[in-house]
């Protein structure tokens, strides 16, 4: 009896062993996401669809595939000044930007994850004045018009250059995974807001998710906003409501598999950003749909020209008022017209025959001859010919 106690209490633990660890197994998994945000962590967040204006004009950069390449400085390049002219190449994207709206397809630049400029122009290098000394990293990728980096083979480039000396700051490893970190940043006068970031040595999740057993390590990205945090596996920009007016802090983390922090520079950022809404600005209007289309195009179109609508030429109708005025003027004497006509109708020919002649106008020229013959001669001027033998006959 006393050994079958103790192998059921020996049961009894293994099992409660065995169960514990089962629960640390998945508290310490990350959540899948293929719903981005778990209802049980949208607690003010929620993901949306992009603004339906950016989707039409995203429609016109699908067919580029830009090339991005750093031609200075060069890698590993020791430079001996603080001073340092970056020169770009790109292939297969029109980089500029409209004049009116203030946006276009163009660079992001990211130097050693603090300075973040954006390049319109290539005809001109990029300048950097007063960096520290030591080895310091660029990064920089294509990006549409309202900050989306592309995301295709070559859109991306990095260098890693030195001045006067090589430290171990700045210094990404390039045999591991990294992490660019691209929006938010900045100012924002407009919900959605769009987070974005840029993967570099990464494998698609979709093939590293096939087989658990491949040498092919997964990742993901935790993503940090205000204290509320959650798990992307898409690489891919997403639209985020729910940011409150003022200061907003973002975080971005690259994980493995398991959920454990790649290490490597670049991999841990953090932004701070503002969101003050109602701003004028082009992307906050160009978010809440207040650009219209054919407006918008201008920003990822080069040179071209919004075709003015045709000025609609004005229609002066009468006013529904003085329609009734205008009938009844008209009706109203119309039945006096018909009922006096048909009295008079019978009494004009007697009337006509004693008393007027007015009425028989149209009988004159069968009068006309008689009293020309006597009294006058002047309607008849163009017979006279004719009239004059007969009278100096009789007269003479």
């Amino acid at each position: 009896m006393r050994v079958l106690f103790s192998l059921l209490v020996a049961a009894i633990l293994a099992w409660g062993l065995v169960g514990c660890g089962e629960d640390r197994i998945e508290i310490s998994e990350i959540p899948s996401t293929e719903v981005a945000f778990p209802a049980q962590r949208t607690q003010q967040l929620s993901e949306v669809a992009p603004p339906p204006v950016i989707q039409q004009l995203n429609q016109s950069l699908e067919a580029y595939q830009p090339q991005v390449a750093i031609v200075s400085p060069k890698a590993d390049q020791v430079l001996q000044d603080n001073t340092v002219k970056v020169e770009f190449q790109v292939q297969d994207l029109p980089i500029f930007q409209d004049s009116d709206l203030g946006l276009g397809p163009h660079l992001h630049v990211i130097l050693d994850n603090h300075i973040n400029k954006e390049v319109y122009e290539l005809d001109q290098p990029l300048v950097f004045e007063d960096l520290s000394p030591g080895t310091h990293t660029l990064r920089v990728f294509a990006s549409r018009p309202w900050h989306e980096s592309f995301k295709n083979e070559g859109a991306y480039a990095q260098t890693t250059f030195h001045l006067f000396t090589k430290t171990t700051d700045n210094n990404p490893d390039l045999a591991l995974p990294l992490l660019t970190y691209n929006r938010p940043q900045g100012s924002y006068g407009a919900e959605p807001i769009m987070l974005d970031f840029y993967l570099t040595n990464a494998p698609l999740h979709l093939v590293a998710a096939e087989n658990p057993d491949d040498e092919i390590v997964d990742w993901r990205i935790r993503v940090t906003v205000n204290g509320q945090n959650f798990i992307l596996d898409r690489w891919q920009p997403f639209y985020l409501k729910g940011f409150k007016p003022g200061k907003n802090w973002v975080h971005l983390e690259f994980l493995d598999e398991q959920g454990n922090a790649v290490k490597n520079v670049f991999n841990d950022t953090v932004q701070l950003i503002s969101y003050e809404p109602k701003g004028e600005d082009t992307l906050s209007q160009l978010v809440r749909g207040e650009l219209e289309l054919e407006v918008a195009r201008s920003i990822v179109e080069p040179n071209y020209q919004v075709v003015p609508l045709p000025t609609p030429v004005p229609v002066v109708t009468p006013s529904p008022i003085e329609l009734p005025e205008q009938v009844e003027e008209v009706e109203e004497p119309s039945p006096e017209a018909i009922v006096v006509p048909e009295e008079e109708a019978s009494i004009a020919p007697e009337l006509s025959e004693e008393t007027s002649v007015a009425p028989q106008e149209e009988e004159e020229p069968a009068i006309t001859p008689e009293l020309s013959e006597e009294t006058s001669v002047a309607p008849q001027e163009e017979e006279e010919p004719a009239i004059a033998p007969e009278l100096s006959e009789e007269h003479v």
